[in-house]
C-alpha cells in the first residue's frame, strides 16, 4: 500500500488523521473538555450580563458565581489528571483565530 507523499493534500489529510493508540484517550478528553471549557465561557459571559443588566437577585448572583467557580476549578483538575494545560484546551482556527478568547 503506497502512502501519500508529504506536502500534498492527501499527505497532509493522513499525518491530520494519524493517531496514536496510547493517547487516544488523552485526544479525546482534550476535545471534551474544550466543548466544556467553551461552554463554561459562554456561561459565564451570559452571567456577567444579566447581573450588569440587573436582572439577577443577590442569592442568585452568589450561587451562580458560586457554580461558575467549582466548573473552573473540576476543569482544572481534569486538565491535570489527563495531563493537560487550560491552554492546551484553546484550538488554533487559522485565520479565525483561537476558539476561546485569551485572558
Amino acid at each position: 500500500m503506497n502512502e501519500p507523499a508529504p506536502g500534498t493534500a492527501s499527505g497532509t489529510l493522513a499525518r491530520r488523521l494519524a493517531t496514536d493508540p496510547d493517547t487516544v484517550e488523552r485526544d479525546l478528553m482534550k476535545l471534551v473538555l474544550t466543548i466544556v471549557e467553551l461552554l463554561r465561557q459562554l456561561m459565564e459571559r451570559t452571567a456577567v450580563h444579566r447581573v450588569d443588566q440587573g436582572d439577577l437577585g443577590e442569592d442568585e448572583e452568589e450561587r451562580i458565581g458560586m457554580t461558575l467557580m467549582i466548573l473552573h476549578e473540576r476543569m482544572e483538575e481534569l486538565c491535570r489528571t489527563y495531563g493537560l494545560s487550560m491552554d492546551d484546551l484553546n484550538l488554533d482556527l487559522g485565520p479565525l483565530g483561537s476558539l476561546l478568547p485569551r485572558d
